[in-house]
């Protein structure tokens, strides 16, 4: 069983206005074959995290420790955290003009594994995969994301899921911009690759939709930079109901939090 331990983590973004504290000592462990929904309004630091563990260089950590099996990740680079077994979806997921899907997943597998994969045992498993996830099979030479829809890439990060069979998945708002079919096929894409390997998953989201999809076994809110409550799946129909201004910082609001 793999675990990720986050030990209080502290960390900053450079803004205009001088450097910002936005982790403000972040705790959590996630085994493998958990699924952890991370909810909470624009701006409390959910995504400040993913990109934290990820090794985004714009988020500089100030102290704490990510241990994935005792090893502190944070002193890695990003891609040797990916081979570590971490995989981050991103909200927002960028182009990469010039690289073919196959080529890049076939790279990044190539990395992962220490050894190509077999060509004709990798078709085989990219065409199954794509099916799957509804995916047109000319995606395969098309560049990453490259004039893809929102929808068309979030399909294109679970198929990176479901291929590269990480231990831990960071899902930063993969619901975000989904009509209903879409969420239902990449939400049955993430629970295939947590059937088929174990892995633990941090789902970050503002709404229940997803969850109705992907079940949480835990549910976290996350407000001013930390943790502020921790419960079963029932926390989730509350916050649906209440809104989340009861673990708002006092004075601000929602919708000061969403600015």
């Amino acid at each position: 069983m793999a675990t990720l331990e986050i030990k209080d983590l502290y960390a900053s973004v450079e803004t205009k206005e001088g450097r910002k504290q936005i982790l403000k000592g972040v705790n959590l462990t996630v085994h493998s074959g958990e699924t952890h929904a991370i909810m909470g309004p624009n701006g409390s630091g959910k995504s400040t995290l993913a990109y934290t563990l990820a090794g985004h260089p714009k988020y500089e950590v100030d102290s704490g420790q990510a241990l994935l099996d005792g090893v502190d990740i944070l002193k890695q680079k990003p891609n040797e955290r990916a081979k570590e077994g971490l995989f981050l979806a991103m909200q927002y997921p960028v182009e990469v003009p010039g690289v073919s899907m196959t080529n890049f997943l076939r790279t990044a597998k190539t990395e992962i594994d220490g050894k190509a994969p077999a060509i004709r045992t990798w078709t085989r498993d990219l065409s199954e995969a794509m099916k799957k996830l509804r995916m047109d099979s000319k995606f395969a030479s098309r560049s990453v994301n490259e004039g893809f829809s929102g929808g068309e890439k979030k399909r294109a990060e679970v198929l990176q899921l479901e291929l590269l069979r990480p231990k831990f998945a960071i899902l930063d708002e993969t619901d975000s911009g989904l009509d209903v079919d879409a969420l239902r096929i990449v939400s049955e894409g993430v629970n295939r690759a947590k059937d088929n390997t174990g892995l633990g998953i941090l789902m970050i989201t503002h709404y229940t939709r997803i969850l109705k999809y992907i079940k949480p076994d835990i549910v976290h809110v996350f407000s001013n930079g930390r943790f502020v409550k921790t419960g079963g799946p029932e926390l989730a129909d509350e916050l649906e109901d209440k809104g989340y201004d009861q673990y708002l910082p006092e004075g601000s609001n929602s919708e000061s939090a969403l600015a």
